[in-house]
């Protein structure tokens, strides 16, 4: 039975560049959508051209490198933005203009002092405008996670009826549960006359760190779409990772669903993305940290060594990373230590093990981490009588 395919919609280039500190030259933006391309995303937004004369070069440079890519710009519903945002992807193979407005009770009484039958009518406008210049329009409805099911069912069939293909349901704030978001994407599969015609998105903030849980409850509940940045850069906490939701699909068969990415160049994608930008990954993130596959505990360490499945449920290649990491600690075994001592050039029997690996002990207890050098000074520290196999 084959899968259905969720398309993956990186935002690295417009959502992930807002994040303070991390602005992109020209340049560094072409050599990462020429990556996104070849990792295998299906849409790349690429900027907000009416936000800076930067940004409009910026949408208009990518649309003409990418070949098969979809090509994304974002405007808010106001027909100048939809304009501007024309004029940049008209270079574009697959262009895509991306434009809505915040739907939710908060939204529309303090940022539009409006009411919900006129943020409709204003919906539809811009979709129909956007609609005369490209033929894919994704319409957001911002901080969609706190608006009420109902009202919200009723402005996405109206944009549908308007000419919208893709509905951006967000949870703008990373308020939402799994169980809650889920819930949404699946009441407006059911609810929403039309809903055939368009395909339902999620954009999941990570602010309690649910980023990922809601977009794959999104995808499960009937969502074919996930707006998602590399290493889960973005505002305030950040979005949802690329590399998260594309692996758990992934290591999730019973979920029937699955991508076009080419997990092999998650890793490196991930580590070019956080040199260009400058922002650091941190060790322990989930697929691409220095430390998913790496194991300091000695009972993990001798089931690793013994069979790598019984720590991992991802084989390391799948995801561009060379090997699993065993890393020499105060909390390591022997296993750990014969391993690394092997690699380095000792084959240590039972009794010149355990002589040496009383030496380990006192050595690692001052040490953060023992290294592949520092192996070569514990062994000869032992009084073991040791032959060097190197």
């Amino acid at each position: 039975m084959s899968k259905d395919i969720v398309q993956i919609f990186d935002t690295t280039l417009r959502d992930g560049e807002q994040v303070p500190g991390c602005k992109l030259d020209m340049e560094q933006k072409l050599v990462i959508a020429e990556r996104l391309e070849e990792l295998g995303v299906n849409i790349i937004e690429a900027g907000f051209p009416i936000s800076s004369p930067g940004d409009f070069k910026s949408v208009d440079s990518i649309s003409k490198l990418i070949k098969k890519t979809t090509v994304c710009g974002l405007t808010r519903a106001v027909e100048k933005d939809i304009k501007v945002a024309a004029e940049a992807l008209q270079h574009a193979k697959r262009p895509r203009i991306h434009t809505g407005l915040g739907t939710s009770e908060s939204h529309i009484k303090f940022k539009f002092n409006s009411n919900q039958d006129a943020i409709i009518e204003r919906a539809v406008k811009a979709v129909s405008y956007a609609k005369s210049f490209v033929e894919d329009v994704e319409f957001f409805a911002e901080d969609a996670g706190r608006t009420e099911n109902e009202f919200l069912a009723r402005i996405c069939e109206a944009v549908i009826k308007a000419g919208a293909t893709v509905l951006n349901i967000p949870d703008t704030t990373g308020y939402c549960l799994p169980e809650e978001y889920g819930s949404k994407i699946k009441y407006l599969k059911e609810n929403v006359t039309g809903i055939d015609k368009a395909v339902l998105s999620c954009h999941c903030h990570n602010d309690l760190g649910l980023a990922t849980a809601n977009s794959i409850a999104g995808a499960v509940n009937g969502a074919r779409q996930i707006e998602c940045t590399i290493n889960g850069i973005g505002e305030r906490a950040g979005n949802t990772s690329l590399e998260e939701v594309v692996m758990v699909m992934r290591q999730h068969p019973t979920l029937n669903i699955d991508t076009t990415v080419n997990s092999r160049l998650l890793f490196d994608t991930s580590r070019m993305v956080s040199q260009k930008m400058g922002v650091v990954v941190q060790p322990n993130k989930a697929i691409v940290g220095a430390n998913a596959f790496a194991h300091s505990s000695g009972i993990h360490q001798d089931g690793v060594i013994k069979n790598r499945e019984t720590y991992e449920i991802i084989d390391p290649a799948d995801v561009g990373v060379n090997e699993s990491s065993i890393v020499l600690t105060a909390r390591s075994g022997r296993a750990a230590l014969a391993y690394r001592a092997k690699i380095v050039g000792y084959e240590l029997t039972k009794t010149q093990l355990d002589d040496v690996y009383d030496e380990f002990l006192k050595f690692a207890d001052t040490r953060k981490e023992v290294l592949d050098a520092d192996i070569h000074q514990i062994v000869e520290t032992s009084k073991a009588d040791l032959q060097s196999v190197g």
